[in-house]
């Protein structure tokens, strides 16, 4: 295990702020901008309008990306822009808990703003790894802060589940204050676990401060020299173009998921009780088909996994609140579809990056891992928009999610023409 200074320091800021991922992205902003901040409001139409936020946080991320990029590879002030970006999602989180019922053009907006607090300070904390790790210790470190991440996240959302159910025990007047007091205890949880990032982990050596107009130009520059070269390499670009549609549609149904159960009627005790599923499932079957993937090869498992949520959007356009039974036992068709969900989300994103450092040049491996990284934030815009339009031009959310499986059919079919090459040294 690694004893670098700062290394467990930067591992808990993985643990700070999947407080927002779990209990505001993935858990309750959803339901209570269908249920509180859009009263009266048609299903479809709040659909489209929570799309349309989710979409837009990535798109701007997307665009400042390459200027983030610039900054944060000459390593001149990570630890300031990191510090910048979260206090920036800390105070738009905040604002969330003093947002009045009926107010959704406000809530989406801070929800917006939040997002991109939290994705642009995601590209400040990966790069520091470098200031806490070394070769032979980088991926423990990782891996460290992805498991303090789903622990912390999903202690969090357990503890606010358990207010919304018991207010009062709380000292809250009603399930709806719970909620509302949740946004500032992630603000809360947030801001105090990301202190010792600040406090224990250097800035590292050897950077250069410069002008925003140079860092705009510099940014701009390397991605444009990188994606000429991946036009040159056939099956990398075959598999960033697979990528960048199935990874639409994984962050899609993350993003999406609570809304659509919302919209054909499941109550919010098993909308939350599905959440909590996914994020103990995900855990042990990522940890399970990353060892399948080494055996049988990544592209085989992502195909597989790309099956499954194909074969989730086919049965969240035929669901409907009646349990079938199982051996027995009647079991919701959501608790279904959201345990099918945690057995691949972990591992399609696993499996992906392995693959990926199959098919790049492995002396320009943090040149090529610095576009992808870029083209995952173009994640979750497509979908949100598909799944809303379609959903709010046929008046049925079922439709809505059935689109999503379009971006899963095309991207596996690219993927499906990539050529794996096996043997380059893994990243």
């Amino acid at each position: 295990m690694p004893t670098r200074k700062g290394a467990l320091s930067w591992a808990l800021y993985d643990w700070a702020n999947s407080a927002f991922a779990t209990t505001v992205m993935a858990g309750f902003f959803p339901i209570f901008f269908k249920d509180f901040w859009s009263q009266g409001t048609p299903a479809t139409v709040s659909t489209f309008w929570l799309g349309v936020s989710v979409a837009t946080a990535s798109l701007l991320t997307s665009v400042m990306a390459p200027v983030l990029g610039a900054f944060a590879d000459r390593g001149a002030a990570r630890k300031r822009f990191l510090l910048a970006f979260v206090v920036f999602g800390v105070l738009m989180t905040t604002g969330l808990y003093a947002v009045e019922a009926g107010r959704w053009p406000l809530a989406a907006g801070l929800y917006t703003l939040a997002s991109v607090g939290f994705y642009g300070a995601n590209v400040f904390y990966d790069s520091l790894i470098v200031s806490v790790s070394d070769e032979a210790s980088v991926h423990i470190v990782s891996g460290r802060g992805y498991a303090l991440g789903y622990l912390g996240g999903g202690l969090l959302f357990l503890l606010n589940v358990i207010m919304v159910q018991h207010p009062r025990a709380f000292g809250l007047s009603s399930p709806a204050g719970a909620v509302q007091f949740s946004f500032l205890t992630v603000a809360i949880w947030w801001t105090v676990f990301s202190i010792p990032i600040f406090l224990r982990v250097d800035e590292p050596a050897g950077g250069e401060r410069m002008s925003l107009l140079r860092a705009v130009r510099e940014g701009f520059r390397q991605i444009i020299s990188t994606f000429h070269e991946i036009r040159r390499l056939k099956s990398l670009l075959m598999f960033l173009l697979a990528y960048w549609l199935y990874i639409d549609g994984v962050d899609t149904i993350i993003a999406m998921a609570v809304d659509f159960g919302k919209a054909i009627g499941i109550s919010t005790n098993e909308l939350v009780t599905a959440l909590l599923m996914v994020q103990f499932v995900a855990f042990p079957f990522a940890y399970l088909l990353g060892h399948v993937g080494q055996k049988l090869g990544p592209k085989r498992v992502i195909l597989a996994c790309i099956g499954v949520y194909v074969g989730v959007t086919v049965l969240g356009a035929q669901m409907n609140l009646r349990p079938f039974n199982l051996l027995g036992f009647h079991v919701s068709k959501f608790y279904t579809l959201a345990f099918l969900v945690g057995t691949v989300q972990g591992g399609i994103q696993a499996l992906s990056r392995s693959f990926y450092s199959q098919l790049i040049p492995p002396d320009r491996a943090a040149e090529f891992y610095g576009f992808y990284n870029m083209l995952g934030k173009f994640a979750a815009i497509i979908g949100p928009i598909l799944m809303g339009t379609v959903g709010r031009i046929t008046g049925e959310p079922r439709a809505g999610i059935q689109s999503i499986a379009l971006l899963f059919i095309v991207g596996g079919l690219l993927l499906w023409r990539c050529t794996e090459k096996p043997g380059l040294r893994r990243v």
